[in-house]
């Protein structure tokens, strides 16, 4: 599954590639451009009401599974997201009829004390997406509280973010792979494994964090270990960002990886619905 729900560190990205900081109508051309060349091979394909998902789900072009972001992030501009919270204005019975299937909550995850609060939120999402007849995709991401950084076990964080996140029994949750993928494939399948061992729902992995020729062995570790697959962007379009010709760089690099991961997910991961 194709991820194309990122606001403003696409901007970011953009600058990076470009070094001028784009409006809102490049973001939003940018994500109809994956879409259209990338989604039709997606099984599913995630964006956010603010920058296309209207269009992508009246275009119809995402044969898969249509899935919409709900999530409100809070960030300092040019800089990482720090929390998050359910966006009020996405009315997830009119993305139902509009054509989603599913909606995706992203939640910072910290041991702090909002812990209990960002719990809540998360099952929140999962009802709501419940009473709205949409499967619910509740993505985890483990950052160290204040006063932590330099004692911050990632490995550890992220098995206890998908400890507790996942026991609100979302329809999928959505992961980071294991020491940011950056290990030995047999040292990512062990560290997956303790994953799968604490996530009683279908699970994927991100990409986010990790190098993009370092994602096929992630993934396939992740999948050997009982992952479903992987809901992705940056390891399959971010090097087509302020591409003179966008259109010929989706076809051209992202079509491929996109192809690439989805023989390694059919075969090597476990069926979602087997879970």
């Amino acid at each position: 599954m194709v991820a194309m729900d990122q606001r403003e560190s696409l901007r970011q990205m953009f600058a990076a590639a470009t070094g001028a900081r784009v409006g809102d109508e490049t973001l939003t051309s940018f994500k109809l451009a994956v879409a259209r060349q990338v989604g039709p091979h997606a099984s599913g394909f995630l964006v956010d009401q603010d920058y296309g998902f209207h269009r992508i789900a009246a275009e119809r072009t995402v044969r898969g599974g249509l899935i919409i972001a709900v999530d409100s992030l809070r960030q300092e501009p040019d800089g990482p997201v720090e929390d998050t919270a359910i966006d009020e204005r996405v009315d997830l019975s009119a993305a139902r009829e509009a054509g989603a299937v599913a909606a995706k909550l992203l939640l910072i995850w910290r041991d702090d004390e909002h812990r209990g609060r960002r719990l809540d939120t998360a099952a929140a999402f999962v009802r709501r997406c419940a009473d709205a007849g949409l499967l619910s995709v509740l993505e985890g991401v483990a950052k160290p509280a204040a006063g932590q950084e330099a004692s911050f076990d990632g490995r550890a964080a992220v098995r206890e973010a998908a400890r507790e996140l996942a026991a609100l029994r979302p329809s999928l949750y959505k992961a980071q792979v294991p020491l940011g993928g950056a290990a030995p494939e047999d040292r990512l399948l062990e560290e997956c494994a303790r994953l799968d061992e604490v996530i009683p729902v279908p699970w994927v992995v991100l990409s986010q964090g990790v190098e993009r020729d370092d994602f096929p062995a992630a993934v396939r570790a992740a999948c050997r270990a009982g992952a479903s697959g992987m809901l992705a962007g940056r390891a399959i379009w971010s090097d087509v960002v302020g591409s003179a010709d966008v259109p010929a760089g989706l076809r051209n690099l992202s079509v491929p990886r996109l192809k690439h991961l989805a023989a390694i997910v059919d075969q090597h991961a476990r069926p979602w619905n087997a879970r």
